[in-house]
């Protein structure tokens, strides 16, 4: 045997590839691509008014790659939520993987109170508000926004709503937003309330669930699929 030989024998020894065991279940977890900047769209959802800007160009050629990648996964179940973004960026998994998304009211952004509309207007401008936000890793610092409790409650009722549609060593895949997935994945393991913002477009981040319901956070913000881009 060669020395490369004998190399490649022993990594392949060393450690087995990961498998989806135990009565797990696995969460694709993806933010949607990049979208458009201001808009005037929104959805009513109950008394909120949620602002809903749809995919930009860019946003739709990353959703592209995406599927690209995710459909050599075995997936059983898409889930997307009220907001354009996700359902465009799921758009083309969902053809090549013949699935029909689930729309998961829980799994939406953040709810921004005033600042809902004017978000990004508000940081361009370095207001004040946004520094102190990042400081005490709170939403509630801007007004009348989500409280960080109701925003955990309902985005951990919004995973095991979609854990519900899966059967155990089964793969759902959740297009979601930046917030949300940074609260799953505070939740998954136990962090500092803002140590995961900013999950890039598309990027992908994998939660296991347990047959216990307990969550462990397996990777965060892949985006090996975008170096093409």
């Amino acid at each position: 045997m060669s020395n490369l030989e004998e190399f490649n024998e022993r990594a392949r020894g060393s450690q087995q590839r990961f498998k989806l065991g135990g009565g797990a279940r696995q969460i694709i977890l993806i933010r949607h691509g990049s979208s458009v900047g201001a808009t005037v769209e929104t959805v009513q959802l109950g008394e909120l008014a949620i602002s809903d800007p749809p995919l930009s160009e860019d946003g739709h050629v990353q959703a592209e790659l995406l599927a690209r990648a995710l459909v050599r996964e075995p997936i059983n179940a898409i889930f997307v939520t009220p907001l354009q973004r996700t359902q465009q960026t799921a758009a083309p998994l969902a053809t090549v993987a013949e699935i029909q998304p689930r729309v998961i009211n829980d799994l939406r952004e953040v709810h921004l109170g005033d600042w809902e509309h004017s978000f990004y207007e508000h940081a361009s401008a370095g207001h004040p508000l946004l520094a102190r936000m990042y400081i005490e890793e709170s939403w509630e610092v801007i007004p009348n926004a989500e409280s960080n409790a109701h925003f955990a409650d309902r985005v951990r009722s919004g995973v095991a709503e979609a854990v519900s549609h899966i059967c155990e060593g089964e793969t759902a895949v959740i297009f979601s937003h930046a917030g949300t997935i940074a609260e799953i994945c505070r939740q998954a393991t136990g962090s500092r309330p803002f140590a995961f913002t900013a999950p890039e477009n598309t990027s992908v981040s994998r939660l296991i669930v347990g047959r216990d319901g307990q969550w462990k956070l397996r990777s965060f913000n892949e985006v090996s699929h975008l170096l093409n881009e």
